[in-house]
């Protein structure tokens, strides 16, 4: 009868552990649809408000990164990184080159006048 219990026992344990195996992974940094560690970008408003993201980057580098035909010209933009920031480079109606520093788990909204066209991430936090 021993015998017995310790191989229910074990079955059980086993059906356990396979349940916890095959459970979603933990989504801490997830934001509107954008998983963790990217970021990502919503060509659309209609994009932003239905949590479906056009493009996602999520390799750190020391140069900026263009764009493509899914995140240039981007409406918004989300880091959901937890320690890591992100640059920005865009320019307005005029041509005029500016950059941006989006903190971890903040978002970017640009205005119609303005078009990303680089993503850098880097792996301080803070911006300055």
């Amino acid at each position: 009868m021993t015998k017995r219990m310790a191989v229910v026992a074990t079955a059980a344990a086993a059906l356990a552990t396979a349940g916890l195996a095959t459970a979603p992974a933990a989504s801490a940094g997830d934001y509107n649809g954008c998983g963790w560690p990217r970021v990502c970008f919503y060509m659309t408003d209609s994009n932003w408000d239905n949590g479906n993201p056009t493009a996602a980057y999520q390799d750190v580098t020391d140069y900026y990164q263009n764009l493509g035909s899914k995140s240039r010209g981007a409406n918004y933009v989300r880091n959901t990184r937890n320690d890591d920031r992100v640059r920005l480079r865009y320019y307005d109606k005029y041509g005029v080159t500016y950059y941006a520093c989006l903190k971890p788990n903040q978002t970017f909204h640009f205005s119609s006048t303005s078009t990303v066209t680089g993503v850098k991430i880097q792996t301080q936090s803070a911006c300055g």
